[in-house]
């Protein structure tokens, strides 16, 4: 039952589209312009650096919030906390890529995956962070570096949930994984165009709009 409640209270959460009111308040809809998408890097594209720096904020408090909720909520259940924060983003994530009122049309869920990363552990965030930054600067693909975030949270996932970081109870640990899997696949299927104009030689490498008013 604390499943269920943990991924539909993460839905409502990943339900607060920042691109796309940001956009709205603006006179436009982001998801006309651009990728096509209401995440941090179409507004950023679109409507400039405040813009995306604002959506990308919004997206990340709106998965950060509620997990770090579920782990005061659920302290006394050690066994499970680690699990229950994975539900919860993973609901966020469904929420923001998926919003029923917008058609299930949103953004590709990467600012609320870093959310959870933060809730989750401070070692994996400081990795995550410096690869992304890395990889952005070197190659300016925003979809590479989110990519590589989405393989690192699984791997440290994995790895630390083997050796008893998380204190997860070791009957859980094949759902824990199963969970893990689920939030780096969505990334991925979610990247999907943009894996195969990398692997072409034709993705789009970050630029900044001139800030649609």
């Amino acid at each position: 039952m604390e499943r269920i409640i943990c991924l539909i209270a993460g839905y409502i959460f990943g339900l607060l589209q920042s691109g796309y009111f940001y956009g709205k308040a603006h006179k436009i809809d982001i998801r006309n312009y651009g990728s096509g998408n209401s995440g941090t890097t179409n507004a950023l594209r679109v409507m400039g650096a405040k813009a995306g720096a604002i959506v990308f904020i919004g997206d990340f408090l709106k998965s950060l919030l509620p997990c770090l909720m579920i782990r005061f909520l659920f302290r006394t259940q050690p066994e499970m906390i680690y699990l229950l924060t994975l539900y919860t983003g993973f609901g966020v994530i469904l929420g923001h890529n998926y919003p029923f009122y917008l058609n299930f049309k949103g953004g590709k869920g990467i600012a609320a995956t870093a959310g959870l990363i933060v809730a989750i552990d401070l070692r994996l965030t400081l990795l995550c962070l410096a690869a992304f930054i890395l990889i952005v600067a070197v190659t300016r693909y925003v979809s590479l570096g989110s990519l590589v975030v989405a393989t690192i949270l699984f791997v440290w996932l994995f790895i630390f949930g083997r050796i008893g970081t998380f204190g997860i109870d070791q009957r859980l640990l094949p759902e824990f994984y199963i969970v893990a899997a689920l939030i780096s696949g969505q990334a991925y299927w979610r990247h999907r165009a943009n894996i195969g104009r990398l692997v072409r030689g034709r993705e789009n490498k970050i630029s900044i709009g001139s800030g649609k008013k």
